[in-house]
C-alpha cells in the first residue's frame, strides 16, 4: 500500500495521539480509565512523572506531572479531548492531539474497532 493511499482515508491515517498532563497518577489513571470504559480511547499509556517549567499568572513554576498518552480514532479525537477536558483538575489542561501518519495496519484497526 502506498503513502497516496494511507492518506486517502485508510485505518492508518485515521489514529490520532492525545496527550494531556496531570498532577499526579490518580488523576491520570482516572481519566484513562474512564476514556477507555467510554471507548473514546483503545488504550492509554501513563508515563513516568516529569518536571514541567512554565509561567503561570505571572509566576515561573515549576511541577512534578503525570503525562498520558491517549490512541483514539479520527472520528473519537474530538469527544476525548472534550471529555478530559470536564473531567481535569486544571482550569486550563494541556491537551493536545497530533495525527498518526504511519502506523502497524493491525494495532490501526485495534483502534479503530475498540473506538467504534
Amino acid at each position: 500500500m502506498g503513502n497516496a493511499q494511507r492518506r486517502q482515508g485508510g485505518p492508518v491515517s485515521d489514529i490520532f495521539c492525545v496527550y494531556a498532563l496531570y498532577p499526579g497518577a490518580d488523576a491520570a489513571k482516572a481519566s484513562a480509565r474512564i476514556a477507555v470504559e467510554e471507548c473514546l480511547a483503545a488504550c492509554a499509556n501513563i508515563l513516568a512523572p516529569c518536571t514541567s517549567i512554565y509561567e503561570w499568572e505571572g509566576d515561573l513554576r515549576e511541577e512534578s506531572e503525570v503525562p498520558v498518552l491517549f490512541k483514539t480514532s479520527a472520528r473519537r479525537r474530538d469527544a476525548l479531548i472534550a471529555r478530559l477536558a470536564q473531567l481535569h483538575p486544571y482550569d486550563t489542561p494541556a491537551i493536545v492531539a497530533w495525527s498518526v501518519d504511519e502506523a502497524h495496519v493491525p494495532f490501526a484497526n485495534w483502534v479503530n474497532e475498540q473506538t467504534s
